[in-house]
């Protein structure tokens, strides 16, 4: 193992599959879409998200704190404690100073906002709650984990758009590796179902429009996809220095091995139609981890189910592979969470390898051809893999890839 790895000990979910890790894995696995009718987009041309179901962060963290919290700070406090309890870890048992806070936000939640503008609209200045904005702005999501978790180390929220979540990740393995921290929280959560995003993407051209069929809606490297779907979530790794996880016992789930990072540099919201920038990403994070190609046994893609998207990622997957492995993109179960997504997609990786298998593609009904890739579809795939990839791309020609291995 490299020296410049890092040790996986907990993980935390919470997703349209349901809250917890075995719940989403469980969804994963079935491969069946969580998207259906969104009572908060009624009227709107696309009116469906995959939404947590039932999430209720009075009833998971209790009215004292929840009252406080938006939605998107309250499913990265439960992911968190889900991730630190499967750890092993709690508050009498670190240095708080030595315990890091990284998570990544795209726009956090924008339902809180659309509120408050309501209120403006209506002329009722004065009823605008003074929590408006420490409710809402994004480093706030990571504060309240810091704040929950009692830590004192660095507390830092990236925002690099749909690639937070996995941009999160390699800069908590930097922290650890510069020896600034023991072990950091560290991922992504996001809400974009409400009305401003659902208009919005939906003017851009890059939500499906398959209103009359929202599970069938997004499909991944499908011939016939046309767009994504909504959605929340959060998903959250407990990263440690290897040798400080090895000297209290802990149970170690991988090992995140690499990390590359890159910028198109081609066009604010669309990627470069080669995947220029993504192999360059996907090639750094290979090299940090002293991988080859061939080592890889699965790809967890980015994997949008945007006409473009999905074919910028497939061409570079074929730049940096000969023959790219068993290729997965569980935004078909899930939908696209932003800044989320990332980290949700990264323990999935992890799972993954625990388990020697490819979860599938939902709604793989007719694999896009001129891809050249081999997207797992319908059911699940036993693949024996030592070290996995996590793709994660956003807006502004963001690119993040991480390189996790198995433990043996």
């Amino acid at each position: 193992m490299s020296a410049r790895a890092v040790a996986v000990t907990g993980l935390g979910l919470v997703t349209p599959a349901g809250v917890g890790v075995t719940a989403t894995w469980r969804g994963v696995l079935a491969g069946t879409s969580c998207a259906q009718r969104d009572p908060a987009l009624a009227g709107l041309p696309v009116d469906f998200s995959c939404r947590v179901p039932g999430f209720d962060a009075a009833e998971r963290l209790g009215r004292r704190l929840s009252w406080r919290l938006d939605r998107c700070a309250a499913m990265a406090l439960v992911a968190a404690r889900e991730a630190v309890t499967g750890a092993g870890l709690d508050a009498d048992s670190w240095d708080p100073v030595r315990v890091g806070v990284v998570l990544g936000v795209g726009t956090a939640s924008m339902e809180r906002y659309e509120a408050e503008f309501a209120k403006l609209a209506d002329g009722r200045a004065t009823e605008i709650s003074p929590l408006a904005i420490p409710r809402s702005v994004p480093n706030m999501v990571a504060g309240e984990v810091g704040l929950d978790l009692r830590v004192r180390g660095p507390n830092l929220t990236v925002s690099t758009a749909c690639a937070s979540g996995a941009t999160a990740l390699g800069t908590a393995r930097q922290l650890l590796l510069a020896g600034a921290c023991d072990v950091v929280v560290a991922g992504g959560s996001e809400s974009l179902c409400s009305r401003i995003p659902a208009a919005c993407f939906h003017q851009m051209g890059a939500l499906s429009r398959r209103g009359d069929d929202p599970a069938g809606a997004s499909r991944p490297f499908d011939a016939d996809r046309d767009g994504f779907v909504l959605a929340e979530g959060a998903g959250v790794l407990v990263l440690e220095r290897t040798e400080h996880a090895r000297a209290r016992g802990a149970r170690i789930r991988a090992h995140l091995a690499g990390y590359g990072a890159s910028c198109d540099a081609y066009h604010f919201t669309a990627p470069h139609p080669e995947g220029r920038g993504a192999a360059e990403a996907l090639a750094a994070a290979l090299d940090d981890a002293g991988t080859e190609p061939e080592d890889i046994g699965h790809i967890n893609a980015h994997g949008t189910s945007t006409v473009l998207n999905d074919r910028a990622e497939a061409a570079a997957l074929r730049r940096v592979f000969r023959r790219p492995p068993p290729v997965t993109a569980v935004k078909g179960t899930l939908g696209h969470a932003a800044g989320g997504a990332g980290a949700i997609e990264a323990a999935c990786t992890v799972l993954a390898l625990e388990d020697q298998v490819v979860p599938p593609t939902a709604n793989l009904r007719r694999p896009d051809p001129d891809l050249g890739l081999d997207v797992v579809g319908k059911v699940p795939r036993p693949v024996r893999m030592a070290a996995a990839v996590s793709n994660a791309f956003g807006f502004g020609g963001q690119n993040a890839v991480l390189v996790f291995r198995a433990v043996p």
